[in-house]
């Protein structure tokens, strides 16, 4: 009897598990994929994501360190000959025009010889005209020396008015509508020397024309020394060879020069307009072109964006100039110099280092891309 109850009870507890068995393995089965396919769902929604950003055009194509300097670039002027700073007549900030004196250096040396060289030229004058010149090419030869050697003096001395005039208005004792006539009046005087210069070049080009005489290459020679002794006299005059303003004057009265390309006495550029100057990555090499979009940023402005446009793209790779300290080394990585014009007029200064970000989503025309590259080699 025991036996046939042992047995009754075993048949119940397996009858048990087999209810359990049949209830819970199918619905594991069934849930399981349905993770599994949530699962996948999440996994194909985070893949087509990645793809989408992958895909996705990025709004740099590339960017760049770069320096903001004047439109031009900037000058910067030193002495062509040795000598002891005499006067220095600008000051930073100024605006100066072409011509305008900016430094006098020591001439009393100068003055004598011009003086001597001056007389000279008036005796052998007197000789030469007391000769009678040998048929009309000769004596036209003689009419184009002496306009070129009247034109060449009043060059001098319009030079010498304007620069006198120049001193005054900086010292206060002096109007603007002076200098204004002086300017003139030297710009006049240049182009009466060039004319001069033509004529005499047609004058010893004419047929027929007689060797000089003696009288005649005395006074050449006499009006050559006096040139010679001016040109030597101008050379302690620096002058701006561009209208623009003043950045930098390292020159102070007393001081001993000697020409350097390191040591330059004024810097000077047209503020007119910016630019930056720019060090592209030879792997960025093939995503900007001329006429690309670009923004410039300056850490003095934060969260400001200044708008510009790739204007020029060097032909050939070189050392990186922005930043570098010391000799080249031979890890050092070559770049691509790019120039980006700044619309409009922005708060930055010549020198400041900055960011620059060109746009992907600017195309170039092939004449605004001749253009560009015309108004970017007259500025350089």
């Amino acid at each position: 009897m025991l036996k046939g109850d042992s047995t009754f009870t075993m048949l119940i507890v397996a009858a048990i598990l087999a209810l359990g068995v049949g209830y819970y393995v199918p619905k594991a089965f069934v849930a399981r994929p349905a993770e599994t396919a949530k699962s996948d769902t999440s996994t194909n929604a985070l893949v087509t994501g990645a793809a989408k950003a992958a895909t996705a055009k990025p709004e740099w194509a590339a960017s760049a360190p770069g320096r903001v300097e004047p439109s031009g670039g900037e000058v910067r002027i030193g002495a062509q000959v040795p000598s002891r700073i005499a006067e220095v007549l600008v000051a930073a900030n100024d605006k100066v025009a072409v011509g305008d004196l900016l430094v006098r250096l020591e001439d009393d040396d100068l003055l004598p010889r011009i003086h001597a060289a001056a007389t000279e030229v008036a005796v052998r004058k007197r000789e030469r005209d007391s000769a009678e010149a040998i048929g009309k090419p000769a004596q036209e030869r003689r009419s184009a020396e002496d306009a070129l050697a009247n034109a060449e003096r009043q060059l001098v001395q319009a030079r010498d008015e304007q620069d006198r005039v120049t001193k005054q208005r900086r010292r206060g004792t002096g109007a603007d509508a002076d200098v204004d006539k002086a300017r003139e009046a030297a710009d006049k005087a240049r182009e009466s020397v060039a004319q001069a210069r033509e004529g005499l070049r047609k004058a010893l080009a004419q047929e027929g024309l007689p060797p000089p005489t003696r009288p005649d290459a005395a006074l050449t020679a006499a009006r050559a020394e006096l040139s010679l002794a001016e040109a030597g006299l101008e050379k302690t005059r620096i002058r701006a060879a561009t209208a623009g303003t003043i950045l930098q004057v390292n020159a102070k009265p007393g001081e001993i020069i000697a020409p350097s390309p390191e040591a330059a006495l004024l810097v000077m550029g047209n503020l007119s307009s910016l630019r930056v100057r720019a060090e592209l990555e030879e792997r960025d090499l093939g995503k900007v072109r001329i006429g690309q979009a670009a923004v410039v940023r300056s850490d003095a402005f934060p969260g400001k964006d200044f708008e510009g446009k790739v204007t020029f793209l060097a032909q050939s790779l070189g050392p990186q100039r922005l930043g570098q300290r010391g000799p080249r080394k031979p890890t050092d990585v070559d770049v691509l110099e790019v120039l980006i014009e700044l619309s409009g007029k922005p708060p930055l200064l010549p020198g400041m280092r900055v960011d620059v970000f060109v746009r992907n989503d600017a195309t170039a025309l092939p004449g605004a891309k001749q253009t560009a590259l015309q108004s970017a080699e007259r500025n350089n």
